[in-house]
């Protein structure tokens, strides 16, 4: 068949490409020596060193990291105390990487996952990091859209409970782990102070939609002389309640993705009885505006506690779960994280989401290379709140974001981003628009004016995604991505982060 033969040569040709896409496979001994030949491999260096005798303890050499076949370059990983008390126990494990360019040496990028309780080394191998081993990755290779290429960057397993970090969790809500981040900065700075004076920017992506917010804010009200605060930028993020980001757009996103949500026409009418009933079917179109006509209001299946005033929703008003579930027993493998994911599914090196890989990266020779203590790491773990009655696990006390420091943060930052994938399930882009659209910076509620269809470009690929500006905010919608963004579509985060860091004057091409 002419057809099948032309699509066939298409497809080597997309192969092809993939691999200039990439960039050649590094290797710091890729060419095999002539027998009388002494191949003299040169390491990279880095454009910024430390003089404290300290900075040695943390040294890491990338010639010599586990499993990975090249040249990484210098970084600096450890524990690191959250605050210089002489009997201090809770320590928090970071990675340090610097730039691999001289010209961004004053930047500061700080990174964290959310979880509550994940681990950014997560971030670091499958993100945003220069090594990436994703899933499906039979070794790692560089990432030629590491956050590196663009500023010196610091992951940090927070907070305590988290990874590698070390102690007992002792905070109830955000502002008392923005307070220990503060902390474990100025430890930082002490011995690598030649990154005092940098330019400072958080980022992060799920539950970093508290992290991030709340870390930013405090390090506004409570500055620290040596590090200047100039935005934020967070993926995928929790910003409000459960109702708003999973159950008012479950439907409708799941009616948007009906050949991943194959259901018979009996269950969809189900779904929409409880749409229906439950104030969600006409909810966006009704009252997300541009410009807002005022607060939101809640739909019926919510309900609200007088006393703590959190949100939740009625048992017979669950939307997102019952679809979790149902399309699960159809798709063995489902992926809540990206909905495109159908079976067989790929292998993860660090056992996330699902656990069919042979090791752990992070359980093996690694830690003595990275300095890190000889324990059981997972990729999310916890508990990391405290109940602050009894002591003992407890949830985040914190007000979501978008309802308490957001706003100030947008207001004191240069640029602030906000991204989402449209393929994510555990969180729905919709209702990050909703979160939007019911908060105040600024002097205004919500964006003005409309989001944009199509009107975010990605070099050298053209549309990939919608976008909007004001007053300091910018928001981004990727096509292709899952809720991990820098994983599932790197050229598009890293586009946006180097908005964020100022390196572009848009995140669009």
């Amino acid at each position: 068949m002419e057809g099948m033969e032309i699509a066939e040569s298409i497809q080597r040709e997309q192969l092809e490409r993939m691999h200039d896409f990439l960039g050649p496979r590094a290797s710091f001994d890729s060419e095999p020596a002539e027998p009388s030949e002494e191949k003299v491999v040169k390491k990279r260096e880095a454009p910024i060193s430390f003089a404290n005798p300290r900075a040695r303890e943390f040294f890491v050499d990338g010639t010599k990291i586990p499993d990975v076949n090249f040249d990484a370059g210098p970084s600096w990983s450890g524990l690191m105390p959250i605050s210089g008390a002489k009997n201090e126990t809770r320590k928090l494990f970071f990675w340090f990487w610097p730039t691999n360019n001289a010209s961004n040496v004053n930047d500061l990028l700080f990174w964290t996952n959310g979880g509550p309780g994940c681990s950014s080394l997560e971030g670091f191998l499958q993100e945003n990091g220069p090594i990436s081993w994703s899933w499906g990755q039979a070794e790692p290779t560089p990432n030629p859209w590491s956050w590196t290429n663009l500023s010196n960057v610091l992951w940090v397993e927070q907070p305590v409970g988290t990874g590698f970090s070390q102690g007992q969790p002792s905070i109830s809500n955000d502002d008392e782990l923005a307070a220990q981040v503060a902390g474990f900065l100025e430890q930082f700075l002490e011995v690598f102070g030649e990154l005092k004076g940098s330019n400072f920017f958080v980022s992060g992506e799920s539950y970093a939609g508290f992290y991030v917010p709340y870390i930013a804010n405090f390090l506004y009200e409570h500055p620290n002389p040596h590090l200047n605060l100039k935005g934020i930028w967070i993926a995928d993020p929790s910003l409000t309640w459960g109702l708003v980001q999973q159950e008012i757009p479950a439907l409708r996103f799941a009616q948007a993705n009906k050949n991943v949500f194959p259901f018979n026409s009996t269950f969809w009418a189900q779904l929409q009885n409880i749409s229906d009933s439950c104030g969600y079917t006409d909810y966006l179109d009704k009252f997300v505006t541009y410009p807002p006509a005022g607060q939101l209001p809640l739909p019926a299946g919510a309900t609200f506690n007088n006393v703590t005033r959190a949100v939740g929703v009625t048992p017979e008003c669950r939307m997102h779960s019952p679809i979790q579930r149902a399309v699960g027993i159809i798709n063995p493998v489902f992926d809540v994280y990206r909905v495109t994911d159908t079976f067989p599914n790929l292998w993860s090196v660090l056992g996330f989401p699902r656990s069919t890989q042979e090791f752990v990266y992070f359980n093996r020779s690694v830690q003595d290379a990275i300095h890190a203590p000889h324990i059981s790491w997972e990729t999310c773990g916890g508990p990391v709140y405290i109940n602050p009655a009894t002591g003992g696990p407890g949830n985040d006390q914190s007000v979501a974001s978008t309802l308490s420091v957001l706003p100030n943060v947008i207001e004191k930052s240069e640029r602030v981003a906000i991204v989402h994938g449209l393929a994510d399930f555990i969180l729905v882009a919709e209702g990050t628009r909703i979160a939007i659209q019911n908060m105040t910076w600024n002097g205004l509620q919500g964006f003005q004016t409309p989001i944009e269809d199509e009107s975010f470009l990605v070099d050298n690929m053209g549309v990939f995604g919608n976008m909007h500006s004001e007053r300091g905010l910018t928001y981004v919608e990727f096509f292709y991505s899952g809720h991990m963004t820098p994983q599932f579509v790197p050229w598009a985060a890293f586009q946006t982060i180097a908005y964020v860091l100022g390196k572009r004057d848009s995140p669009s091409a």
